[in-house]
């Protein structure tokens, strides 16, 4: 009787050498019905490209891509923000945003000092 040993499992996430979940975002695609089918390869650039957006800032700092860094970089990539503009991200935080109303208002004061 021949017993079959079975391979160990691989992860689609560590060929390409991400810690990222690529499973989980395959998942996602499929779930959102974005399109009827998804492929193989779409997952895994999609991952790489995000982490790539948020691993940017924390070069710098040599410290690791937390989620601000995700939910900072989807936002400002402006397909990103198309496709995942209505994303919760847990502990992400609050963007940066001032409305314009609340910006202190430049005056004429200032203008007309320079000009004597």
């Amino acid at each position: 009787m021949i017993c079959k040993i079975r391979a160990k499992a691989k992860t689609r996430s560590s060929p390409v050498g991400l810690q990222f979940p690529v499973g989980r975002v395959h998942w996602l695609l499929r779930k959102g019905n974005y399109s009827k089918r998804v492929g193989v390869g779409a997952p895994v650039y999609l991952t790489a490209e995000i982490l790539e957006l948020a691993g940017s800032p924390t070069r710098d700092n040599k410290t690791r891509v937390v989620p601000p860094h995700l939910q900072l970089a989807i936002y400002n990539e402006e397909e990103f923000n198309k496709l995942l503009g209505k994303v919760t991200i847990a502990q992400g935080g609050v963007l940066p945003n001032i409305q314009a109303v609340l910006l202190p208002k430049k005056t004429d004061s200032h203008r007309k000092t320079k000009g004597k």
